[in-house]
């Protein structure tokens, strides 16, 4: 339809139109005439729709107000009472993505759905959610979400629990989380943005129901609201909803969320603050020091966009002038950047990550001689032109994996948006490119350098230090405080605690009124596609390589993966595979230095990276499929100059660079600390997984904690292991890249592919044409049942096994089974009772299984919870409707949308997995046809698989150790 500026549409009345050509849409700006509220909506042919209605939420204090909020209102509301309406929906509902974001200053509910008539649906619920809470009703929504006192006898110590109180333990348990949320205080100390909105587990418990009831009512208004629509939707129908069913129902009000400006510093300041090491750790080396600048506003365009690029210019590839300087000072032994573009006055932060507090003045001159002499000198061009060039690549791709783009440009608009500019501000974005384009025959960025950073006086410099017995001293000023407070404490009072938590426990654990959960919308089985996806697949042969080829549109971008058997290398050198996947692209080849192949990759390609993965026979864990794969992309025009660097990599990279090697083994090290820190319950499940699978073990080796401990030994021997790692990378090198051993996988146009066939002789030069002896590995299973000890307040507990090997098939059943384990019974008894952030199951095909939490308060209690599933899946009931639910919310996973290149590789990994189209489909029609006694009949397969008793637990040494009978090996992760 055509739309008029000025008119009136459902309430709405249209403030502006323009075209958006980087997006190939229509942007609209809307006002709620009524209510005041802002709209959004970004017009274009996506079926992958995206709705968010988000809130100006600035804290006043680090209670974690706006996050717990943000858990709090989908808890259910006024036309759909049910005690967890997100949970509902994320069992039955076909969304692309549901969730909900906690910010700086702002919190964000977003949605999307290919379906018409769920995404309806889900905007429904939202707004229902945000603007109707049952949080005035309950208060066992903030007790459950945020925290409580928890006391079930007299005898007991009183305990802290809650969601987000756990969640943001374990965040403070990561020195990067402590480091990055630490940074904003040091620079705002007359603003918001001083406080922690995610909250402090410290001040969390300070919140009150009346602080948290007021912080709604104020701003949770449409006139602080900023709604965002993208996509081929029916706007009409979504305006209608919102103005008939929610905004009609409010006027408009001044609502105080402005965010003021943070004075410029007279002179720059300088903080400390200290993160926990276990006992048994070393504090050498442990320190974080962070140079952080405030970087004009987020209002201006030309700056975001160009501080974007400077910092990946500075700190972001391997040519990186102030990163390699700082690595070559041997300052510490990881550098990275970060900018933070998501707050009113942006951040850029220079990091140094494991050295001393000693080295600050040395890092503080570094930096600034660094700077100094890149604005006396100059910016090397081709790094400019490098770094401007994969910033468009990427701009112009516009793929984010998973996330649809449309929320990705929601975020985006923000930027602008929750400050009083046009939310179209960063979306047009081609003018303030070809701007920046000038620092290619000018000195544009050094004139940046000089302005922002070296004469920059608002800047902080944070020390972020190793403590030993930190968490444990935390944990005890808890206990000693909730003591006093039991101490002061009448028994009336004691006994009014204990029917609290015992009224908490009963809210929690009561079922649903089936008249509340019907009142959820529901699509049929009807409206869902029963054919599984077809993705195309030609098997070719070029130059005797096989070639699968994914004819598809991709916007003339070629993706080209190439996939090599890594069974040719023996037992012993398997790490080094992995190893050698963080090295290629970052170090030397005959024909570039690393600094000149990471310019012509960023220039010509967007992007090449390698890693070592194995792909399972569909049905078999024992019977796997070993690959060093090398992951490319580039416009169609650019194939050859792309096939020319990655021959450089694969044939002919020095592994000589004694230096360079050095600074790869430390980054590697450094970001595998991050990941087990950060990524805890995926670690554990893949720690148990090797307990008892050839895959799992495999895998562990190449990426779990056996190669961290690996590469920690290489780096703290490098000296003497310098020959042996130089001579291993070579030897692995030679033996994987041989023709014989790749398989090439090409998703591109038809009318493309012939430039793909007349380059890849080019490709096949640097390969060799040998034959090496393939290795079948023998893997030492006796290592189970370990406690992995680390200076976390929280815990990830694992349990797997494969039910293969227990007489159990696979069936599409129990994908349905996944979504009913992990948002019923795990959800319920784990989450919400238990206080952990989340927990999940997984069924493989291959017959691997696992359960698994993540920053869980509980040990004991969880693994308990486990072994019990069983029970559950025994005395499962559920009406159609509820099976219906569970069936669609299957399906959403399944149909998760795939970008061009996330389809070639998925039909690569089905192929190499001999998954054929018939699996899917039958998989698909198990799915569909999944009745209740499917389920019950899986009671005895979980049940077996919990009996094998095999685990993992990574987390706090304190509980782990208290618990130690439970394990057969306890662990110190780090020293």
């Amino acid at each position: 339809m055509i739309f008029q500026v000025g008119e009136n549409y459902n309430g709405f009345k249209l403030l502006e139109e323009k075209e958006i050509k980087e997006m190939n849409s229509i942007g609209r700006i809307f006002e709620h005439e009524k209510s005041g509220a802002g709209l959004l909506y970004i017009q274009n042919d996506d079926d992958n729709k995206v709705f968010s209605i988000t809130f100006r939420t600035p804290p006043t204090d680090s209670t974690g107000l706006p996050h717990i909020l943000e858990h709090s209102v989908l808890c259910g509301s006024r036309k759909f009472p049910a005690k967890d309406p997100f949970v509902e929906l994320a069992k039955g509902s076909l969304n692309t993505f549901l969730n909900a974001m906690t910010f700086s200053d702002k919190t964000m509910y977003p949605i999307a759905s290919r379906n018409d008539k769920d995404f309806l649906n889900l905007m429904d619920v939202y707004l229902d959610a945000v603007f109707y809470p049952n949080i005035y009703e309950k208060p066992q929504i903030l007790a459950q979400e945020g925290w409580h006192y928890e006391l079930e006898n007299l005898e007991e110590e009183i305990a802290y629990k809650g969601v987000v109180y756990n969640e943001m333990k374990g965040a403070f348990s990561s020195p990067e989380q402590v480091l990055f949320r630490k940074m904003q205080d040091s620079l705002f100390p007359d603003t918001t943005y001083k406080y922690d909105s995610g909250g402090d587990p410290e001040v969390i418990p300070d919140l009150t129901q009346e602080q948290f009831l007021s912080f709604h009512k104020k701003l949770y208004h449409p006139s602080n609201s900023y709604i965002y629509l993208y996509g081929n939707g029916d706007i009409m129908e979504h305006l209608r909803l919102m103005n008939e069913e929610y905004l009609d129902n409010f006027g408009k009000i001044q609502v105080d969320s402005e965010i003021s400006l943070q004075e410029p510093y007279k002179e720059p300041k300088a903080s400390t603050v200290e993160y926990s090491v276990s006992a048994d750790e070393s504090e050498d080396n442990k320190t974080f020091l962070s140079l952080n600048f405030v970087v004009g506003k987020a209002t201006n365009p030309e700056l975001h966009l160009a501080f974007d690029i400077l910092t990946y210019l500075l700190l972001d590839t391997s040519a990186a002038p102030l990163k390699k300087a700082l690595l070559e000072a041997d300052l510490g032994k990881d550098v990275f950047g970060a900018y933070d573009h998501s707050i009113l006055q942006p951040v850029l932060s220079v990091v140094v990550k494991n050295t001393n507090e000693e080295e600050k003045e040395r890092f503080e001159r570094i930096v600034f001689d660094t700077l100094q002499q890149l604005v006396k000198k100059g910016i090397d061009k081709k790094l400019i032109e490098a770094a401007i060039n994969i910033h468009e690549f990427k701009l112009r791709e516009a793929d984010y994996g998973r996330y649809p783009k449309g929320l990705m440009y929601c975020m985006k608009s923000m930027e602008s948006w929750l400050y009083n500019e046009s939310p179209l501000l960063h979306l047009n974005y081609a003018a303030t490119l070809e701007k920046i384009k000038t620092a290619l025959t000018t000195n544009y960025f050094e004139k940046l350098i000089e302005k922002h950073l070296i004469k920059n006086q608002h800047r902080s410099l944070l020390i972020v230090k190793p403590k030993k017995g930190l968490a444990q001293e935390k944990e005890e000023e808890v206990k000693q405080k909730l003591s006093d407070y039991k101490e002061k404490l009448s028994k009336e009072d004691l006994q009014k605690l204990i029917e609290n938590t015992e009224a908490l426990k009963k809210y929690q654990e009561a079922p649903n009124d089936p008249e509340d959960l019907i009142k959820i919308p529901l699509i049929s089985l009807e409206d869902i596609e029963a054919k599984a996806e077809t993705i195309p697949l030609v098997e070719k042969t070029e130059e005797n390589v096989p070639v699968l080829h994914h004819p598809m549109f991709t916007n003339e971008i070629a993706y080209i993966n190439l996939l090599f058997d890594t069974t040719v290398v023996p037992q012993n050198l398997i790490p080094y595979i992995s190893l050698l996947s963080f090295t290629l692209g970052k170090v030397s080849t005959e024909k570039y230095s690393y600094e000149d192949l990471s310019n012509e990759m960023n220039i010509y390609t967007g992007g090449i990276d390698f890693r070592a993965d194995a792909y399972s026979l569909k049905d078999d864990d024992g019977t796997y499929f070993p690959k060093m794969i090398a992951r490319s992309s580039a416009l169609v025009k650019q194939i050859p100059k792309l096939f020319e660097l990655l021959g450089e990599m694969i044939g002919k990279s020095k592994y000589d660079e004694v230096k360079r090697l050095k600074e790869i083994i430390r980054e590697v090290k450094s970001r595998l600390e991050m990941n087990i820190l950060q990524d805890g319950h995926i670690v554990a499940a893949r720690r148990a997984t090797s307990y008892f699978s050839p895959i799992g073990h495999y895998k562990e080796i190449c990426t779990g904690i056996e190669f961290y401990q690996f590469i920690e030994e290489l780096e703290r021997n490098f000296d003497n292991k310098l020959q042996e790692i130089q001579s291993n990378l070579q030897k692995v090198a030679s033996m994987i890249f041989n023709k014989n051993n790749l398989l090439v996988s090409v998703t591109i146009e038809e009318k493309d592919y012939e430039v793909y066939k007349q380059s890849f002789n080019s490709l096949m030069e640097y390969i060799k044409d040998e034959t090496f002896e393939k290795h079948q590995y023998l893997f030492d299973y006796s290592i189970k049942n370990e406690g992995l000890l680390t200076s976390s307040k929280v815990q990830y507990v694992a349990k797997a096994y494969n039910f293969n090997k227990l007489g159990h098939n696979y069936t599409g059943h129990l994908q349905v089974l996944k979504t009913i384990v992990g948002l019923n019974y795990l959800w319920n008894k784990v989450r919400v009772t238990g206080g952990a952030y989340g927990a999940m199951a997984g069924f493989s095909r291959n017959g691997n299984l696992y359960f698994t939490s993540y920053r869980d308060p509980n040990l004991e209690r969880t693994l308990k919870v486990y072994d019990e599933a069983y029970q559950y899946i025994q005395q499962f009931s559920a009406d159609e409707r509820e099976m219906t639910k569970y069936i669609i919310g299957t399906i959403s996973k399944m149909d998760a949308p795939l970008t061009p290149f996330m389809k070639g590789q998925e039909a690569t990994a089905n192929y190499i997995s001999k998954i054929e189209y018939e699996d899917l489909q039958n998989e698909r029609d198990e799915v569909l046809k999944t009745k209740p006694e499917d389920i019950k009949s899986l009671s005895s397969l979980i049940k077996d698989v919990m009996n094998q008793n095999y685990l993992c637990v990574l987390g706090n040494e304190g509980k782990i150790k208290s618990n130690k009978e439970v394990f057969e090996h306890l662990v110190n992760v780090f020293k």
